[in-house]
């Protein structure tokens, strides 16, 4: 396709240029199709013989040589209506100089509409006459190798300048030889330079990047050789010189991208450089086309997180360049740039602060150009410490409930907030507080951070103080007599009260033995206060020692001092009563809150100091059988060596006869002791002692 492509640019370039002499002919090479509209003659006005007796006017001449035998025919196609084209072939092999007649020749005049004139398969005439009104003469049977010449005239304005254009078209069975068309000489398609212009008839485009500028064609020919071998280019400032390979291009030239330049492919037979293929050229156009780029300056931001100084930029996506087909280099400074060193190495994270970049745009044609990035920081994201204050949660493990969304931080809006326990985390995002709203702690430190929009963030600290339970210094646990009331008073100060029993005043009145609470409000805080009024312990008589008419009352228990009475009226402060009449007897005690005094009942004895048991039946015995019905009743009898003689019980009905052992003891002074409980709900203990006079006569 390429080849077809070339070759018909060479075609259509003919148009443009002037006619040849028989020994600069054209070689036809192919089959492809020719347009042309020739100007005069060459240098020489040649003699043509045959049918055309008036010479040369606007005429070219072509060299065809046959690759495969067959028959030949064509047609030529005038495209202006007033054209009046005669033409001629010598041959085969004739030469220039001594052509001889031609084998076909017309010079019909056929002019207007369908003025076409040739070689066909339905005429038998090999010649027309000028005035014939045959324009086509019989086809031609050709043999491969054999080589001919077409002569085309346009006969109109000769002299002139009009142009009279045509198109030439091969037919028949045999094939016209070309290197372009032969594969074992052309294996590989030639490619053409450069790249469509926009307007697919307009010569190619290969790109400079400034006009004017100093290009090296040669830098083009290996890439439209394409491997073929013994091919070679020539580059040429104008077409002429392109089809007939004079005036090459061979050193670098200044070139812009107004001008049309050519390349010209020309085979070489490396075995014969009298090949008449070797005449064979296939040329093409192509322009430059200015493809200098611009590179944009641009600004681009990051964030400078927490007042680092430094933030990550994304080089990448910096808007320098909006094409495509580029490659963009960054460098920390220009110097670095000219020089090629320094390139910045992740320039889609790249940590800076603020200052400026420079990339380096290049496409793959090699132009390229410079553009300044200026690295910004994204306005702060401002933020202050704060302070949380809540009421304990937990008195013993001194905490509090915070809701950290309730620290004032920033006053930026259009926030997002996340909390860590430790700055570390708030930087790297780890350990987020996920309860931020009930966060239970201690006195602690916490961490926010706040992000804004573009994503960059501040990090503040927010202080957590568990403001401890406020209680009452004067609220104190009380102690009152059982059946009595009492107020309880929780001091002032507080903001508000609030008592078990319902009241919401400071001291709550008529009160009595219980366990009450009250809670005490300060600020927003709630302090729950316990509090107790007990009943004062009861004094306990533990024992009542009663000596003749002496008693003693032993107490414990309440609170000292006591005060005891034995008929509740008259009270005394000593525990000893005496002259207490023989009976029986109550006595009364109270501890030092005045409550209902405790009370007990006792027993003062007789009091027997001599007996004489000799069985007259007085003064006989001593007899506590009356105290029987006391709890533990207890009586004992000992000698002045304290030696215990005697002891009665139910078995001698509590009665001392003045014997031990079944004998009557001596005469003498005895010690006695009775012990018993009180049938009362304590069982008093109480120990009666006193002495006897035995007077035994036998």
């Amino acid at each position: 396709m390429k080849k077809t492509l070339l070759f018909i640019l060479f075609c259509i370039s003919q148009s443009f240029y002037s006619q040849a002499d028989c020994s600069t002919a054209l070689a036809v090479c192919g089959n492809s199709s020719i347009t042309y509209s020739p100007t005069g003659i060459g240098l020489v006005n040649e003699s043509l013989g045959g049918c055309l007796i008036t010479g040369e006017h606007n005429s070219i001449w072509y060299k065809l040589t046959i690759a495969t035998s067959g028959t030949l025919t064509f047609d030529l196609v005038p495209t202006n209506s007033d054209a009046d084209y005669d033409w001629a072939i010598y041959g085969p092999n004739a030469v220039c100089g001594s052509l001889g007649s031609p084998i076909r020749c017309n010079a019909a005049t056929v002019i207007g509409v369908g003025a076409s004139t040739g070689l066909d398969m339905t005429s038998t005439i090999i010649s027309a006459a000028g005035g014939s009104t045959t324009p086509y003469c019989q086809y031609m049977d050709v043999v491969a190798g054999q080589t001919y010449y077409l002569y085309i005239d346009n006969w109109v304005g000769a002299g002139g300048s009009t142009t009279a254009p045509f198109s030439l078209t091969w037919g028949g069975t045999a094939t016209l030889a070309s290197p372009f068309t032969n594969p074992a000489l052309q294996p590989n398609p030639f490619v053409p330079p450069g790249i469509p212009a926009a307007n697919p008839n307009d010569p190619r485009e290969i790109l400079i990047c400034t006009s004017p500028a100093l290009f090296d064609f040669s830098t083009l020919t290996a890439g439209i050789l394409n491997g073929n071998p013994n091919f070679s280019i020539s580059y040429h400032t104008s077409q002429n010189d392109a089809l007939s390979g004079t005036s090459p291009i061979t050193a670098p030239l200044v070139v812009n991208t107004t001008t049309t330049y050519y390349y010209s492919i020309h085979y070489q037979d490396p075995a014969n450089p009298n090949n008449a293929l070797n005449s064979c050229r296939q040329i093409g156009a192509f322009k430059f086309k200015l493809g200098n780029i611009t590179a944009n300056d641009v600004t681009i931001y990051a964030c400078n997180n927490n007042k680092k100084g430094q933030g990550i930029f994304n080089l990448v996506g910096a808007n320098v360049f909006t094409g495509s087909n580029v490659t963009i280099t960054y460098y920390p400074t220009l110097a670095n740039l000219n020089a090629g060193t320094g390139q910045i190495a992740n320039p889609s994270q790249y940590l800076s602060a603020e200052g400026t970049v420079y990339a380096h745009v290049q496409t793959t044609d090699g132009c390229s150009d410079n553009a300044v990035i200026t690295l910004l920081f994204y306005p702060e994201v401002v933020v202050n410490d704060a302070t949380l204050r809540a009421c304990t949660f937990d008195f013993n493990l001194k905490t509090a409930s915070f809701d950290l969304t309730n620290a004032v931080v920033t006053a930026q809006s259009g926030i997002t907030k996340k909390y860590y326990p430790s700055l570390t985390d708030a930087t790297n995002g780890t350990n987020i507080i996920s309860n931020f709203t009930t966060y239970i702690s201690p006195n602690a430190v916490v961490y926010v951070k706040v992000i804004d929009g573009n994503g960059c963030y501040g990090i503040a600290k927010i202080n957590l103080e568990v403001i401890p339970p406020v209680y009452s210094q004067t609220l104190k646990d009380k102690t009152i007599c059982i059946e009595d009331r009492t107020t309880l008073d929780a001091g002032a100060g507080f903001d508000g009260y609030e008592w078990s029993t319902g009241a919401t005043t400071q001291i709550i009145s008529d009160v009595g033995v219980g366990t009450y609470w009250v809670r005490l409000k300060t600020g927003d805080c709630i302090a729950q206060q316990s509090v107790k009024v007990h009943s004062s312990e009861q004094p306990v008589i533990t024992s009542v020692d009663i000596s003749n008419t002496t008693v003693t009352v032993n107490v414990n228990g309440g609170t000292a001092p006591y005060q005891y009475s034995m008929d509740s009226i008259a009270w005394q402060n000593s525990n000893v009563f005496t002259n207490v009449k023989r009976g029986d007897h109550k006595i009364y005690v109270k501890d030092a809150y005045d409550c209902e005094p405790i009370e007990i009942g006792i027993v003062v004895p007789n009091l027997v100091n001599v007996i004489t048991p000799n069985g007259d039946g007085i003064n006989d015995i001593i007899d506590y059988s009356a105290l029987a019905n006391k709890q533990n009743l207890i009586f004992n009898v000992f000698d002045r060596y304290g030696n215990k003689i005697f002891q009665a019980d139910k078995m001698n009905n509590y009665k001392w006869d003045g014997t031990a052992a079944n004998k009557k003891v001596p005469t003498g002074n005895y010690w006695y002791s009775v012990s018993w409980n009180e049938n009362d709900k304590k069982g008093t203990p109480i120990k009666y002692s006193g002495w006897v006079l035995v007077k035994n006569r036998e």
